[in-house]
């Protein structure tokens, strides 16, 4: 690949990553300080679960997310750039995953917490649409051009 497209790929991820890295940060940041806060003895074992399953995907998509910066500071000038944009491009999308777990997890343990009753519906329809809009509708495209 020319070096000036893959210099356009890399700054074209970096600013993808820019936007998902600081919604994940605050996400976590807010997931710290559940635990700490008064209403915390009313949740029940399905919440607190629900609740820990969401910070452990939070914390995996922020470490995959991260990782293409520190892999590009260790590698940077060792002329690996076409590794790099393919390991940052599985990266990105291996945290956006999880970062679709984790927020369907936050819906359903708040949900739940202030509205039981919908609870269900409300977490399907936000993981359906994570679902549909951040994989479904690029992959379906991926496949009617005949690039899968």
């Amino acid at each position: 690949m020319p070096e000036s497209k893959q210099d356009r790929e890399l700054i074209e991820l970096l600013n993808e990553l820019r936007v998902a890295l600081p919604g994940v940060q605050v996400m976590f940041a807010f997931l710290l300080m559940v635990p700490f806060s008064q209403g915390w003895t009313l949740t029940s074992p399905l919440q607190k679960g629900v609740y820990y399953a969401a910070f452990i995907f939070t914390t995996v998509a922020t470490v995959m997310l991260i990782s293409p910066t520190t892999y590009h500071r260790i590698r940077f000038r060792d002329q690996d750039k076409e590794h790099l944009l393919k390991y940052s491009n599985r990266m990105a999308l291996v945290g956006t995953v999880f970062l679709a777990g984790a927020m369907s997890c936050v819906v359903f343990f708040v949900t739940d917490y202030i509205f039981p009753n919908i609870t269900a519906i409300a977490t399907a329809f936000i993981a359906g649409c994570f679902a549909w809009f951040w994989f479904g509708i690029p992959v379906l495209r991926e496949i009617r051009e005949g690039d899968a």
